[in-house]
């Protein structure tokens, strides 16, 4: 859930991106680029190219209109069976469980479910426990009840258990063990994966990007041409690179949710041979003014942030 100042930070960046695209037709007609572009400073872009993906599947087979059914919502890029069922029981008033971060909190400590609720069994119990409690009349009063009662009263730390409708009933409370729901996820150490990146500069001081392909991490987005160390840099095609002076910059650390990545700045001075590198899909020169509207990955962000201040 995400904290109030959190919601403050991110809330002109959706707006932002919802006058960019005021409807649907609006975001499955643009490039995907500029749909990344807009979306940059909310992170996690798997979502922005799922909703771009959606918005030409609703355009394209469902002639603009939202599909009506839980099942053909599901089968939308980036909507899960809880998405799913928020849309259909709120907008539709479908009798369709949800299981979404706040409600998996309210019914845990409700009914005492063990277990940490991302594990697959006790996921499982809890699609069953969703479904048993939600009701066939007013489906959208309660779904919206329950979310906003883990969001409000039920919350992850200090619940207002005084102030809860529920807790006469709420088992968690009886045991006087409120702090033990849900369980914990299992601590894991994570990996640390190191990468050198290179920041080549031409004469008039943009930076070479290379757009990464569709999957696996920062899909689509452009980067920074990457190599193992500091002396493996790639060499693309049209562009001369000037080996010295070289410039190795301070390391920055990126997380993931799987590991943690270190990644070794190197700057590198470079000359374009000819014009056809401005007509690649792959690659492009990127100015540091931020003048063109492309997906950054987020550290290559920072790091052309920090090129610019410095020049």
């Amino acid at each position: 859930m995400l904290q109030q100042t959190q919601v403050a930070t991110v809330i002109p960046y959706f707006q932002n991106f919802q006058q960019r695209f005021p409807s649907v037709h609006d975001l499955a007609s643009a490039d995907s680029d500029k749909v990344l572009h807009m979306w940059t400073g909310l992170g996690y872009y798997a979502r922005a190219r799922n909703l771009h993906s959606t918005a030409k599947k609703i355009v394209s087979e469902y002639d603009g209109e939202f599909p009506g059914t839980v099942e053909e919502l599901e089968s939308l890029p980036g909507i899960g069976r809880s998405t799913a069922g928020a849309i259909a029981a709120l907008s539709m008033d479908v009798h369709a469980p949800i299981l979404d971060g706040n409600v998996k909190r309210v019914l845990t400590r409700y009914h005492a479910a063990e277990g940490y609720p991302e594990q697959s069994g006790v996921k499982q119990k809890l699609w069953a426990i969703a479904e048993s409690d939600t009701p066939k009349q007013r489906v959208s009063d309660y779904t919206q009840a329950v979310m906003d009662l883990g969001a409000t009263v039920c919350t992850r730390s200090k619940p207002d258990c005084e102030n809860c409708p529920l807790s006469s009933n709420c088992k968690a409370l009886a045991q006087n063990n409120i702090a033990n729901y849900p369980g914990k996820k299992p601590k894991k150490k994570l990996p640390v994966k190191t990468v050198s990146m290179f920041i080549f500069q031409n004469n008039a001081g943009e930076v070479l990007l290379e757009k990464r392909p569709p999957s696996g991490i920062w899909g689509s987005l452009y980067s920074l041409p990457e190599g193992s160390d500091n002396e493996d840099h790639p060499s693309p095609e049209h562009v001369e690179i000037h080996k010295e002076p070289k410039e190795v910059m301070p390391p920055i650390r990126h997380t993931f949710s799987h590991y943690h990545l270190d990644i070794s700045p190197v700057r590198l001075q470079a000359h374009q041979n000819s014009a056809t590198i401005a007509d690649s899909d792959r690659w492009l020169w990127y100015p540091l003014n931020h003048s063109l509207e492309v997906g950054l990955a987020a550290p290559v962000k920072k790091l052309l942030s920090q090129l610019s201040t410095s020049n």
